[in-house]
């Protein structure tokens, strides 16, 4: 059995500010091998964790040792570029193109998240979302031995969360490197780590395996002391039970007993009747909701979407999934009336109410000088939920908020306090179609868990954009997808999406390398059968698989080559230096193989972008 390496500890790390502590007397320690996921509540101290055990921020007492010699990256939620600084400049520094291009694991990371980043861009002129991805690319191409990672899957869509987990799975060899992350994306924590911390009450409690294990595990926590955690445990038993019916792959993994698992849930209900939801959305709405009739939408002399037919049941609980770009915010125009369609024609029942849980916060900026209680007051008065019916301020509970907290301007509420918030006075409306928009920003993985329960029992439409695999899986019955402007459905949900992106990446590479000597594309035409059309994907498929065989020859090629090189600068610098036919000849051989070299890196970046297209 392989000894175990310590890389870092805490050792009774003390941590308080004026009006709060944050950490108190917390002892733990990070070894080689160990892939840790951090989860809390928002201001319990995930972030100050991980920036005391990087070294970025003092304890007030305690201490924390790290091995000699180890390299600690981390990723914070904001970073320190300047905005005339370039993309190139920021991820691999002043090192020479063929430097930075023969190795493996930047290259790999280039492509992962900034294939559509222009490399020589200013910092200035990117969107958030590509800021945040240059950071990250910045540090995974680092290299190191412990990396913390707070909030890295922010502003990536479903192939980047899913791309992220597995370089991150794949990294270092068994045994070796480490991460802690902090993030609310529980797919993400369930795919990638093997163990749990959670930050609670100024103390951190370690759980074995991934999110899926860490909820069984804590449901048997709040059991044993259910009259500290009775309201917190319903929602863990109604998410455990979730995960042990609905996706019982995710508790394949962690280490723990089923049958206690079983016990748990035995006679937890189903997580929604659906029956009984739609017979109400029906009595709300009536059978007409929305209908989407050959819609076509064009921007300037772009197609964004093309013959979308979609007609949207009472009741139906819809995930959009789609990449960036694709047409996700221009569907849900189309559905609330925000913008009229190109060609085709929409139609809406006339009982119709929808309201949006937009990403932004601006309808709350006009109240920043109001309390949360007197905006609470002009609502309704008790809102039913099941057969239950709360008050606005007993659903403020469920939602995370304290007594003493509804006497607080809502200009002075954290981001995390206003989504709820916000999500609060949209369900106090009584909509009956509710469309949620990247719901998830801003929320920590116990709201999450809370407002899937209130949805759980609502009996409208409704219809989630998100990139957050877990929440589209757990909220929703049925996936669609925009692609090439058109609604797919996806019979097999989410696994179907990441199929059909690779494949179409695939047929796309294909066109383009045909284009480039003159050949056919290999799109099929318009009508044609679905046997034409698997030729096609076959030839995509096929034409995929020989580039990336072609890429690890390159590889590897590359790698002999620096090696190579190296040894040829130390055969010229030891070479007699009155040898001048010798030291002609020695450089010769070096201008050879950094020509060999130069070839080699053109031609993986014209793979590169064959395989990205």
């Amino acid at each position: 059995m392989a000894a175990v390496i310590h890389l870092l500890g805490a050792e009774a790390i003390h941590l308080e500010y004026p009006n709060r502590r944050v950490l108190e007397s917390v002892t733990l320690g990070l070894n080689a091998g160990e892939r840790i996921g951090i989860v809390g509540r928002n201001g319990d101290g995930k972030s100050t964790l991980l920036r005391i055990l990087a070294g970025d921020l003092e304890p007030d007492s305690g201490q924390v040792t790290r091995r000699g010699g180890t390299r600690i990256g981390m990723l914070q939620q904001s970073d320190a570029f300047g905005d005339s600084d370039t993309v190139s400049r920021v991820v691999v520094g002043d090192r020479a193109d063929h430097e930075w291009a023969g190795d493996a694991r930047i290259r790999g990371v280039l492509a992962g998240l900034l294939g559509d980043v222009d490399w020589g861009a200013t910092i200035g002129s990117l969107s958030g979302g590509q800021r945040r991805r240059v950071a990250l690319a910045q540090l995974l191409a680092g290299d190191w031995d412990v990396l913390f990672l707070d909030e890295p899957t922010n502003h990536l869509d479903v192939e980047g969360v899913a791309w992220l987990a597995e370089h991150l799975t794949t990294r270092w060899p068994a045994g070796q490197g480490a991460f802690a992350v902090v993030t609310h994306d529980r797919w993400f924590l369930d795919e990638v780590c093997q163990a749990m911390w959670e930050v609670h009450d100024g103390i951190v409690d370690a759980f074995e395996g991934g999110y899926a294990a860490y909820v069984l595990q804590r449901v048997e926590r709040d059991r044993q002391a259910a009259a500290i955690e009775s309201k917190r445990q319903n929602l863990m038993r109604k998410e455990l039970a979730w995960l042990r019916r609905g996706a019982p792959a995710r508790t394949s993994k962690p280490k723990f007993r089923i049958d206690a698992a079983n016990a748990l849930i035995a006679n937890e209900p189903p997580i929604r009747n659906a029956i009984a939801l739609e017979q109400l959305a029906v009595s709300r709405l009536g059978k007409d909701v929305v209908d989407l009739e050959h819609v076509s939408m064009r921007f300037a002399d772009r197609d964004i979407l093309r013959d979308v037919t979609w007609r949207i049941a009472p009741g139906e609980r819809a995930g959009i999934l789609g990449v960036n770009g694709a047409g996700k915010s221009t569907l849900l125009d189309l559905i609330t009336g925000v913008h009229a369609p190109t060609t085709g024609r929409v139609k809406r029942g006339k009982t119709v109410k929808i309201a949006v849980l937009s990403q932004q916060l601006d309808e709350l900026s006009e109240w920043a000088d109001e309390r949360v209680s007197d905006i609470i007051a002009r609502q309704r008065t008790s809102y039913q939920v099941g057969d239950k019916e709360f008050s606005p301020g007993q659903l403020l509970e469920r939602l995370g908020f304290e007594s003493r907290q509804l006497a607080t301007p809502i200009g002075n509420l954290s981001g995390g306090q206003k989504r709820r918030l916000q999500f609060l006075l949209i369900l106090l409306n009584e909509p009956n179609v509710l469309i949620l928009d990247e719901p998830t920003n801003d929320l920590d993985t116990d709201m999450l868990a809370a407002m899937e329960d209130l949805l759980d029992s609502w009996p409208g439409t409704l219809i989630v954009v998100s990139h957050d695999r877990y929440l589209l899986e757990r909220v929703t019955d049925v996936q669609y997808a925009v692609m090439d402007g058109h609604l797919r459905h996806l019979p097999r949900g989410i696994d179907e999406y990441l199929e059909r992106s690779r494949e179409a990446a695939g047929r796309r590479a294909a066109d383009r390398t045909r284009a480039s000597v003159g050949e056919p594309a290999t799109s099929p035409a318009p009508g044609s059968g679905s046997a034409a059309k698997a030729t096609a994907s076959a030839l995509g498929g096929a034409e995929r698989r020989s580039a990336e065989k072609e890429i690890s020859s390159i590889d590897r090629k590359l790698s002999r080559l620096a090696e190579e090189i190296t040894a040829a600068h130390e055969r010229l610098a030891a070479h007699d230096q009155s040898d001048y036919a010798g030291l002609a000849a020695h450089a010769e051989a070096l201008r050879a193989l950094e020509e060999e070299t130069s070839r080699l890196e053109e031609r993986w970046l014209e793979l590169g972008e064959f395989l990205e297209a």
